[in-house]
């Protein structure tokens, strides 16, 4: 009896199966887990409390990354801002024998960063980490998700995670994208359109033309904002793009081995009459370039457009929702989002910190100077990130125009590390989540692209970057 056709999350899950529970529960095996210095930590501490031991330390890797100062100094420093997390990290680290990439390492950076670009994230992989942006890794063809602080205790201790079995959704975006139409757009734009519960209880496959024509780093962006969707995890299958991606990185399998994983990855993608649970196409083409006016993901226009009515919301929730939001934000019904001003533009985080998304930037700024009156950050997202702009001239390009070029981490985007948005200032973020006080106490934050948040910082407004020279490159 020939098998019943199977979605790529579909295939990786049974893999991982190691019990059915009962009850759409199911005992997962992981293949890797990701720890950084806040939920990391915390595990590790917990993991030490209740006397118990790591099990296989070489399927974990912990990193210091959201408590950290991203200073340029940080490293002369005397008592940089979370150095002692990562001191703690690095101890309990060494106690269980784990992988540790210190702060002053040439590899250390955002864990979702890092994950991929060394290697460590890899097709058809069980991915975990605490953290909800784990859905990154999924860019690569792996199944990944963040997970709470007792479930991240237990994938210490035992190697295996318990989780209920999503529903599938598969978005296919088809046709191409338009001249300056990024992937943070194409996901704003998403996101805008089904809201951010469209995709609660589900796991979401992307797929179509404008997916398959992307660059590594582009699925990434993707998938690190499915949990803005409320899914729980985002993938794309791996195809030549992520094969030719992976050769020659780290952690990654090497010559004989790698020609044996990709032939198992290449029985990853979907089968031609696998079937979702729910299929919504999108056309691509029509999808400008998008910016968040309020206080959610899902709040989101063309640069083009105006801040919503609240009197068209389609129920009252919405429409006091939309009223809260537009008062934190300082804006009202029918302002247009182009000329808003600008205090600061930040440049970074797992979702635009990557090299490509920092040679976008700075084809933006080359020539130009930051606006009177703006604060420009650029904060690369790996030291191995970092170096690669110093070699092609890309942290010439931003200290000229009169960017701070700084160290690696998360930094203002969750802004646990005392780096934020000053009260009141309109940041245009590169980051992936606008929340009320989410980059410092009354700090108002846009989402949009490296492009656009580069084309801000130079106008000193918000500005449509496709009318700027160079935009679409």
């Amino acid at each position: 009896m020939p098998a019943t056709p199977r979605t790529l999350f579909d295939k990786i899950w049974d893999a991982h199966t190691v019990a059915d529970l009962g009850h759409g529960m199911t005992l997962l095996l992981v293949d890797r887990n990701l720890l950084h210095d806040l939920s990391g930590l915390n595990a590790l501490d917990a993991l030490e409390a209740n006397g118990r031991s790591v099990t296989a330390p070489e399927t974990h890797v912990a990193v210091p990354d959201h408590a950290i100062s991203t200073a340029p100094d940080r490293m002369v420093r005397a008592g940089a801002t979370g150095f002692d997390r990562a001191a703690r990290l690095k101890a309990a680290a060494e106690r269980h024998g784990l992988t540790f990439l210190d702060i002053n390492d040439p590899r250390q950076g955002i864990v979702h960063v890092i994950g991929p670009e060394l290697g460590l994230t890899q097709p058809g992989l069980l991915m975990t980490c605490g953290d909800s942006h784990t859905s990154t890794h999924g860019g690569l063809g792996a199944l990944a998700f963040g997970i709470g602080s007792s479930d991240l205790v237990n994938v210490l201790a035992h190697g295996c995670v318990i989780q209920k079995r999503p529903k599938t959704m598969r978005v296919t975006f088809s046709g191409q994208r338009a001249a300056g139409v990024t992937p943070k757009d194409v996901i704003l734009h998403l996101i805008g359109e089904i809201g951010a519960a469209g995709g609660n209880d589900h796991a979401v496959e992307y797929a179509g033309s404008a997916v398959t024509s992307l660059e590594v780093e582009g699925r990434l962006t993707l998938c690190n904002m499915s949990i803005e969707l409320g899914a729980k995890v985002g993938m794309i299958a791996p195809d030549d793009e992520v094969f030719t991606y992976l050769q020659d990185r780290p952690m990654a399998p090497q010559d004989a081995d790698l020609d044996r994983a990709v032939a198992h990855w290449r029985t990853l993608p979907s089968d031609a009459d696998a079937a979702f649970d729910r299929e919504l196409e999108i056309d691509t083409r029509e999808i400008a370039p998008q910016i968040t006016w309020g206080t959610s993901p899902e709040h989101t226009v063309p640069i083009t457009g105006r801040v919503p009515d609240p009197a068209t919301a389609p129920d009252a929730g919405t429409r006091a929702a939309w009223l809260a939001a537009q008062t934190y934000m300082g804006l009202a019904p029918g302002d247009p989002m182009l000329g808003q001003p600008v205090d600061h533009v930040f440049i970074g985080s797992c979702t635009n910190a990557r090299i490509s998304d920092l040679r976008a930037a700075a084809q933006m700024v080359r020539g130009r100077r930051v606006a009177a009156g703006v604060e420009a950050w650029v904060v690369p997202g790996s030291m191995t990130v970092r170096a690669e702009a110093e070699r092609e001239g890309l942290a010439d390009v931003f200290r000229a125009a009169g960017f701070q070029w700084r160290m690696p981490g998360c930094s203002s985007c969750v802004a646990v590390n005392g780096e934020t948005v000053a009260p009141g200032a309109r940041c245009v973020s590169t980051t992936n989540r606008n929340f009320v006080g989410r980059q410092g106490p009354n700090a108002r934050t846009h989402l949009a692209s490296p492009e656009m948040a580069a084309a801000a910082a130079i106008n000193g407004c918000i500005a449509d970057p496709r009318r700027m020279s160079g935009a679409g490159k």
